[in-house]
Parts: C-alpha cells; structure tokens; sequence
C-alpha cells in the first residue's frame, strides 16, 4: 500500500507521551498534533498562525477532535512542541510511514541531509539543527528523518536512522559523508544495497577507483569496463549527457576488499553544455550492485531527486530556512510535522502544484480532509 491516510497517522501518534503534568493539561495532545498538522498543510508557518487556523475551523474540528477547552493558544503549542520528546514523533513518524509502505524491494531510498538554518539560538548559543532524512524516490515519500546530535555528525546518526526503518530489498544511496565502511555493513544487515558516493575522505579507496577507470579510458584497455549507460537530458537551451560506468572485478581495486557486500564500482561522468561552453564533473561511487550499469544509473539520479523533492520544497513552499522557531525541541519537533504534511499532500492525487494543493487547503474544508486521510 503506497497511500498515506491521516487516520493511520492519529492511530500512530496516539501513542506519543504527553510531557505535561495532567493537571496543567486543558488540551488532548493528539488534539494539539492534529491541529498543527493540518495547519501547515494548509499554508501555516508560526505557532499564531497555528491558532488562527484553528479559531476559524473550529466548528469543522469539533467535528472529529474532542477539543475540550477550545482551540489551544499559540503559547500552547509553543510550549508542548518546545517540549514534546522529539525521538518519539520521529519514531511515530517512521512507524506510520513503515506501516503505509512496507514494499520498498527494488526501489531507490536516498539518504540525505539537511540544515535547518535559522534554527540557531544566539541567546543560548545553540547551533542550527541538522536533519538526515530518507525518501523513496518512486513514490516521492520520506519515509522517515534523525536530528544529528549537536556534538556529532551525519556519520552517526545514519546508522540510527537506518535502525528505524525497514528497507529491505531497497538500493539505499547515500552521499560522500556516508560512505563509511560500518554504514556499508549496516545497509547489508538490513537485506538492502548500497551506491555510495566516494571522495577524499576514503582516499585510498578513491585513489584505486580513480586509477583503475583513468586505465580503462587507455587506449587497447576498454574491457575493464564491465558496462556502460548514457543518459541525455535537454531543455532551456542545456543539454546535460550523463555517462555511467562500472567495473566489476574488484581485484583490480584492492581498497574495496573489505568493503562488506562490494561488488562493483562506478563512475558518473556528467557533461553540462550551455551554448558553446562546457563544463564535464567525474564522481564515483562503490556499490554493493553486481555491475549493471543501468541500475546504477538509475540510483544515482534518484539520489540526485531528493534535493527538488524534499529539500527545495521544504524551504521554498513550506517556508523552513525562513523559520525563527529555535525554542529547545520546538524547531526539530515542527520539522518532522512539515515532513508529515509535505508527504500527505503529495500523495492527494490531483494534478496540482504542492503550492496550489496547499492553497485549496487552505479554502476548503473538504479538500483538507481529503489531503488530510487520503480519502
């Protein structure tokens, strides 16, 4: 099942503590969550902005929320939210998304990061928060997200979030920061494949990757090439060919001996041209796929998707590298209730633009409910 309803959404974030004492409680959490969450579908960026959606549809809420003393305050979901334990709506968030998208065989699941930028506190003096997200490329869906911690990187927090999701079946793509040989082992223990980006930071796994595809480009040595694919793309007076290759026989890459699960490497060679000019950028990649070069092909340009899809998105429609949200969990907590909005309304089938949907959303009722459930 590749569809997201919010009713399944509710059943899993039912379960989430409430970090308030109960006798300070006049608000249901769930009550608090639903509210937000359908706000910021519908175009919502500030905990008042929350409220005033709120007060002008509370006649619709009342009709399938309890509401037991109104609509909350801002300050009420400022304070929940700054408060709200953000690794439980995070696993809520990957639970739901793993109950609603348990096939992931064969399919792309790009691995990436993202800062929130002005999430940083000068009045405390915290540092703008990292996000690492997965999306599946086919269905345009992230499937789950991590904050890395402040004292960390993405090279720990990709284990954790892997550990949150299923991905079995799935070629799992990550960028350079991720080609590390524990997260390469990771993937394989989780029944999945890996296409990892290298760069300097493996330098003598780059060096041999480097070497051996810079002997295949000589003259009389083409055969070391296991498999070539080319794509083109064209369009506002660009034209971009993009050349895969691969190499199979890992002998001839000693470096990739102890890379659990290595069965290939791989070279993408990108020539841009604009008018006359011409720009060409080589990356390369280790990869647990046996060498088709089609298939790794494919899983480098969804990889490359995630940033127009999550990234792009996020900051330009739904407002996040403009939000001044930074109170303790605040700022990590409405991340993942964008990321939850951004996938229900991108599973409403109409053929409308995500800023168009979030508009109707925004006027009726009946469309909210429907980007709302699936339904």
């Amino acid at each position: 099942m590749d569809t997201v309803g919010g009713f399944s959404l509710v059943a899993h974030l039912s379960i989430i503590k409430d970090p308030r004492i109960d006798r300070t409680k006049k608000h249901n959490l769930i009550d608090i969550l639903t509210i937000a969450i359908c706000a910021v579908i519908a175009n919502a960026e500030s905990w008042d902005d929350i409220e005033d959606f709120g007060l002008l549809r509370e006649d619709w809420f009342r009709s399938f929320l309890e509401l037991p003393n109104g609509i909350p305050s801002h300050d009420t979901f400022a304070r929940v939210f700054s408060r709200l334990d953000p690794k439980q709506l995070q696993a809520a968030f990957a639970a739901w998304m793993q109950a609603l998208h348990r096939e992931t065989a064969g399919k792309v699941v790009a691995i990436d990061g993202k800062t929130l930028r002005r999430s940083f506190d000068t009045a405390t003096g915290g540092n703008a928060i990292h996000m690492v997200s997965a999306w599946v490329a086919e269905s345009n869906l992230i499937l789950g997200q991590l904050k890395v911690d402040d004292k960390s990187n993405e090279i720990k927090a990709i284990p954790q979030l892997l550990d949150m999701l299923a991905v079995r079946g799935a070629i799992v793509s990550i960028d350079a920061i991720g080609c590390q040989k524990d997260i390469a082992a990771k993937i394989r223990n989780k029944k999945a494949d890996y296409v990892l980006a290298v760069k300097k930071n493996q330098p003598q796994l780059f060096d041999d990757i480097e070497y051996i595809f810079s002997v295949a480009d000589q003259a009389g040595r083409t055969g070391v090439i296991q498999e070539t694919h080319q794509t083109v793309d064209a369009g506002h007076g660009r034209v971009e060919t993009r050349t895969y290759q691969t190499v199979a026989d890992l002998d001839l890459v000693p470096a990739s001996q102890d890379w659990i699960g290595a069965k290939s490497v791989g070279r993408v060679t990108s020539m841009r041209e604009i008018g006359e000019k011409k720009t060409v950028e080589t990356r390369y990649f280790i990869t647990s796929l046996a060498g088709s070069a089609k298939d790794f092909g494919r899983a480098v340009r969804e990889h490359w998707g995630i940033e127009n899809s999550v990234h792009w998105v996020l900051d330009v429609t739904f407002g996040e590298d403009q939000s001044r949200i930074r109170k303790d969990h605040a700022p990590e907590n409405l991340a993942v209730i964008r990321r939850i909005a951004l996938n229900l309304v991108k599973q409403e089938k109409s053929k409308r633009s995500m800023r168009g949907k979030r508009k109707r959303a925004a006027w009726s009722n009946e469309y909210l409910i429907t980007a709302f459930t699936g339904n």
